[in-house]
């Protein structure tokens, strides 16, 4: 039996401590990994139904089957419905205030059959429509946090 190395991941909000800690699994610190060490989005596709979802997570929520077979995602994908936000709360990983507006998206990426929840970047709402086509920008400094993606950015097509 091979011995796997194991690793931990740290989120910190701001200056405060959080006395707990907590496993987000394996298939979830998989995407997280990913995300910080290649700047790649993966999803874990269903043996039964074969949709492939995004973040990954153990079981089918339609089919309850058991899923470990990991696939790689585009950083592209299609706004589903969108929200822009005008107003503000603490954000829990930095412990600043988020600044507004901002826009809260429901993104289908490039090959996943569900959608990602992320912030665009546009603000304007004249600009923003469901069916825009937009795309993942990576923070340079990565923690392994679902906002090591800073935002989708809008793009042609």
């Amino acid at each position: 039996m091979s011995e796997q190395k194991k690793e931990r991941l740290v989120v910190t909000s701001g200056e405060t401590e959080q006395p707990f800690e907590w496993s987000v699994g394996r298939y979830t610190s998989k995407f997280l990994a990913e995300l910080r060490d290649h700047k790649r989005i993966v999803g874990i596709r269903c043996p039964g139904c074969r949709k492939v979802l995004v973040p990954p997570r153990a079981v089918c929520g339609e089919c309850f089957l058991p899923m470990s077979e990991i696939v790689e995602l585009s950083s592209k994908g299609t706004v589903g419905t969108f929200t822009v936000l005008a107003f503000g709360f603490v954000d829990p990983s930095t412990g600043r205030q988020k600044d507004v507006p901002y826009t809260w998206g429901f993104i289908r990426l490039d090959g996943a059959d569900n959608t990602f929840i992320h912030y665009i970047e546009e603000t304007d709402r004249a600009k923003l429509r469901v069916g825009m086509r937009v795309e993942a920008v990576f923070e340079e400094q990565r923690h392994g946090s679902l906002l090591d993606i800073r935002h989708f950015r809008t793009i042609e097509g």
